[in-house]
């Protein structure tokens, strides 16, 4: 089984015509994902490699109402207004490329999609891949099916490149993924590793669970509080990425959500409170999959 995507996950892009998604559309089609249709106001009537393009969200849901998931490529300063349309069009499930989108409109975005008991993914997500099924975005490239095996471990990463990464540590032991969301590493996001980690919880065939985490915000300490709670109870591996930064000079790094004010959001906090909460946490990324061989 699979969470957030899978064979039925029919995709209509925001954003199609513009570079960046032109790219990518061949790619998710090449891999087997039911690209169905595509938004550009004004590009009505287009076609981008053989996906038909309309000027809004419910032109393209008149001619095809099936579509079930939407994926947005549209420039930050119109990002909110394409995934409020989705919403509006009841579409369930929005998974966000735009990087730099204002963190009020992400806030905005978050509330609009509790409201209308619908999942958005990032901003700043590379995509959600479960693997021989379905793509969406532009995680793992055109070469999805060299780093992701079909199998029963969960990935959940902020950090875009290095999901990818992570389910590459997991394949070298043998293992395979359910689904892999990159939720992105915004200050709001859509998706957090609490949202991610319930679904996984309620997927049969997910057996275990991967959290790449990073510095800054409070998400996987969230998380935590999570596990610690017992509301989720399948293994949980946790590599937490930039612990060097703690003997560095005060400085910016990494994502915009990576944001430290005083104990909180420092990595060596994250870990420290997933390891009491009964999270397996590793010191090195490629130690992921030989604690999998322990633990499972």
């Amino acid at each position: 089984m699979s969470i957030l995507v899978d064979e039925d996950t029919k995709v209509l892009v925001q954003g199609i015509t513009g570079r960046e998604a032109s790219e990518k559309v061949p790619e998710m089609l090449d891999y087997g994902t039911n690209v169905v249709a595509g938004v550009t106001p004004g590009k009505g009537g287009q076609e981008v490699s053989g996906v038909p393009v309309y000027d809004t969200v419910k032109e393209a849901l008149n001619e095809h109402p099936e579509i079930n998931a939407s994926l947005v490529y549209v420039p930050p300063f119109a990002a909110k207004d394409a995934v409020f349309e989705a919403l509006e069009n009841s579409i369930e499930l929005v998974d966000i490329v735009t990087e730099r989108i204002p963190t009020k409109d992400s806030w905005e975005i978050y509330r609009k999609a509790r409201e209308r008991d619908a999942t958005v993914v990032g901003p700043t997500s590379l995509g959600i891949i479960s693997p021989g099924e379905s793509k969406l975005g532009p995680i793992g490239g055109d070469r999805a099916e060299d780093f992701y095996d079909k199998g029963k471990i969960g990935i959940i990463s902020k950090s875009g490149g290095m999901t990818t990464e992570t389910a590459w540590e997991l394949k070298q032991k043998g293992f395979g993924v359910s689904t892999a969301v990159a939720i992105g590493g915004d200050v709001i996001s859509g998706t957090t590793y609490e949202d991610a980690l319930k679904m996984f919880e309620d997927d049969d065939e997910t057996e275990a669970v991967v959290m790449y985490g990073e510095l800054g915000g409070t998400y996987e300490e969230k998380a935590a509080e999570l596990v610690e709670k017992g509301e989720f109870s399948k293994p949980l591996v946790a590599f937490i990425a930039g612990k060097w930064t703690e003997d560095m000079p005060s400085q910016n790094y990494g994502h915009a959500g990576a944001i430290i004010r005083g104990e909180r959001g420092k990595p060596s906090v994250k870990e420290k409170k997933l390891r009491e909460a009964g999270a397996h946490v590793v010191d090195v990324h490629h130690e992921i999959g030989e604690k999998l061989e322990e633990i499972l």
